[in-house]
């Protein structure tokens, strides 16, 4: 492979995980600065182990994997909460941030493992045992969150389809 190979390939896998890396992190953060932050990590640790991570059967499930782990991490060592800007809202947006504000409301209730396990499922179409293997966790404890987190959705009428 000539010597811009690996770097074509990592490029052309960044332009296709970026913007669904980033609407995940936001669902899992609720942040957009952090979650684009968290986004730009991750893809560093994958550019600068590009050459073994390019290879294994999933660089993507690495990726989603990367950037969960910088997200705990963060979360471990945050002793503050974050800071939340306002911003003018206009009245023909009105409805659309009412309903963005419950669904944030909504996924701020669930933990961070029911939020973790809801977008790799629900928003990113990974099945219970790809998404045990990104969270490290049994897939059968993958479903428990997700069952709770459904529930708790459903509560506050935020409709998931099951």
């Amino acid at each position: 492979m000539d010597r811009e190979g690996p770097h074509r390939e990592f490029k052309t896998f960044f332009e296709d995980e970026r913007e669904r890396l980033g609407r995940a992190l936001y669902l899992v953060t609720g942040d957009i600065g952090e979650a684009d932050d968290l986004a730009q990590d991750a893809f560093v640790r994958v550019f600068e182990g590009w050459d073994r991570i390019g290879t294994m059967d999933s660089p993507t499930g690495y990726l989603y994997r990367t950037a969960l782990n910088l997200h705990r991490s963060r979360r471990r060592k945050r002793t503050s909460s974050a800071r939340h800007e306002s911003v003018p809202i206009d009245r023909d947006e009105l409805a659309v941030v009412e309903d963005r504000e419950t669904i944030v409301r909504s996924l701020a209730q669930l933990t961070p493992n029911q939020r973790e396990a809801l977008v790799l499922t629900e928003w990113l179409g990974l099945d219970s045992e790809q998404a045990a293997d990104v969270m490290r966790i049994n897939a059968s404890t993958v479903r428990v969150h997700l069952s709770r987190a459904r529930a708790i959705l459903r509560g506050a009428r935020v409709i998931i389809d099951e």
